[in-house]
């Protein structure tokens, strides 16, 4: 039976694309995981310097492990939830006679064999030059150390859905899923910090002194053992490390087979859509409406796009992460400024620049705007007697800048005046025309006027990557152009003026009207 519901599980994943993959429009036969695990051997290079810098083992292949456990995560919460928390078999399965204990099993198997590959893949050539550089053993730990983490990470992310549906229901409980999969993202991006914090750079040299908290840092527990084994460091701290490394994969798999039954009664909530359906206020909405948008056509589209980036699950994942992430990033400089010089000193130098990270991402995000889970209602567009098609584009564009980038632009801003003062107000004026720039400069080279939500999301990796990555470069470059402004007499204040009526211009011109 488990063989049965394997070889049908296998069969239809055929058909998924993987995030990761560039899936092209032209349908393609065969397992695309499989292509796509070249990407992985290719990620997977990055580990070879950490590897082969030196021999402080408890320093790099904590390095190592983290930067393995943010791909696996990331890679776990973006293709292997949707099998998890998969319910389309239970209607054919629960009316069998088969037991739930082979379901459950057949359903980590399902996930493990996948895991088992991305890691082969992604770690094969690090353990192939870690053998011939630092010998058999290192590289026998190796191979241990990164099957413990697999089985750590699909273990921990069933142990937060069971967690998950264990208090929410029918489409809340949907809600909250999505949430903590963009909440993960985000935190193991800021886990890297955190990491290299733990250690300290004297002349070249390594040094690490243990803190309570580092127990938390799971990379670190991954490695100790080299430390231990190779380097014969048999502190409290390293054999600590050590035994969590081995023992908490061994504990969550035993909490997991405990706590499967309920994990299968409560995933029948998933197919309950009755959530609570009150009605949300809209004045907040209404209000930069009005604000935003000068003709009524234009109005309606800003409120169907805003409802469209509240409901799309699947946008929020992808997009909510980028927003997450740069908005921390600019802090994270600051915090790194802070590590060497004074709070006194911060406030008189040009750090709030580095609120230009908010805007790199902004290609990035209106890409996704042409995506939707609902793509085949986009006949509406056609149906519908518009009389200025550049209001569609203009309403979707207005909504993501109001729903999304002012709300990490205004808690930044204010972060970042009460560092600087009320002196930066004209910077952050000039920062916020550039968006406004950089918005439709992005959707005129990524989008190609395409109808907002009117694509399948099964081909949101599919983009111009020379066009992306030239937006990204536009984005430091206004932030360049900022810089030399700033230090011109009146600069900045030519500067707005010439924003301005750009974005007059092409605000007005710039959209296809027919």
């Amino acid at each position: 039976m488990m063989r049965k519901i394997l070889a049908m599980k296998l069969t239809m994943d055929q058909r998924r694309v993987p995030t990761i993959f560039n899936q092209s429009k032209n349908k393609e036969t065969g397992n695309q995981f499989f292509k796509s695990l070249g990407l992985y051997a290719l990620y997977g290079l990055i580990l070879i310097p950490f590897i082969v810098m030196g021999d402080h083992y408890v320093f790099q292949m904590s390095i190592v492990f983290g930067i393995s456990m943010f791909i696996l995560m990331t890679s776990m919460i973006s293709d292997f939830s949707t099998v998890l928390l998969d319910v389309r078999d239970k209607a054919i399965l629960d009316t069998k006679p088969v037991k739930k204990k082979t379901i459950s099993a057949s359903k980590i198997v399902h996930v493990s064999i996948y895991m088992i590959q991305l890691t082969g893949a992604f770690a094969l050539i690090p353990i192939i030059v870690s053998i011939f550089v630092k010998g058999i053993l290192f590289g026998l730990i190796f191979i241990l150390e990164i099957i413990l983490i697999g089985l750590f990470i699909v273990v921990l992310t069933a142990l937060v859905y069971i967690f998950i549906l264990r208090f929410f229901n029918g489409e809340r409980l949907k809600d909250i899923i999505n949430y903590v999969q963009i909440l993960l993202s985000v935190g193991i991006a800021v886990g890297y910090q955190v990491l290299i914090r733990s250690f300290e750079f004297v002349d070249l040299d390594v040094t690490f002194h243990f803190q309570w908290w580092h127990i938390f840092i799971p990379p670190m527990w991954y490695g100790a053992p080299f430390e231990l084994i190779l380097n014969q460091n048999g502190s409290k701290a390293i054999i600590l490390f050590s035994i969590l490394a081995l023992i908490v994969p061994l504990i969550s798999i035993f909490i997991y087979a405990l706590l499967v039954p309920s994990f299968e009664r409560n995933l029948q909530k998933l197919l309950n859509n009755s959530g609570d359906n009150k009605k949300k206020k809209l004045r907040v909405d209404r209000f930069w409406q009005k604000v935003m948008c000068r003709t009524k056509e234009e109005r309606t589209f800003y409120l169907f796009a805003i409802r469209m980036m509240k409901q799309e699950r699947e946008f929020k994942l992808k997009v909510y992460p980028l927003l997450g992430m740069s908005f921390i990033f600019p802090f994270i400089f600051v915090a790194n400024f802070l590590s060497m010089e004074s709070f006194g000193d911060l406030s008189n130098t040009k750090m709030y620049l580095t609120i230009y990270f908010i805007n790199i991402i902004i290609p990035s995000i209106v890409h996704m705007v042409k995506f939707s889970g609902k793509y085949k209602g986009a006949w509406i567009y056609r149906a519908t007697p518009i009389q200025d098609q550049a209001s569609i584009y203009r309403a979707t564009l207005k909504a993501f800048l109001v729903k999304l980038y002012f709300p990490v632009f205004f808690v930044t801003s204010i972060v970042f005046v009460s560092i600087h003062s009320f002196t930066i107000i004209l910077d952050l004026a000039v920062v916020l025309a550039v968006a406004f720039l950089h918005t439709i400069i992005s959707y005129k080279a990524l989008n190609n006027e395409l109808y907002p939500f009117s694509q399948s999301f099964a081909f949101a990796q599919e983009t111009n990557v020379a066009n992306n990555i030239l937006m990204m470069i536009i984005g430091g470059v206004f932030a360049g152009i900022h810089f030399i402004a700033s230090v011109i007499p009146f600069g900045l204040y030519g500067y707005l003026v010439i924003l301005i009526v750009v974005n007059l211009v092409l605000w007005q011109k710039g959209f296809r009207t027919s």
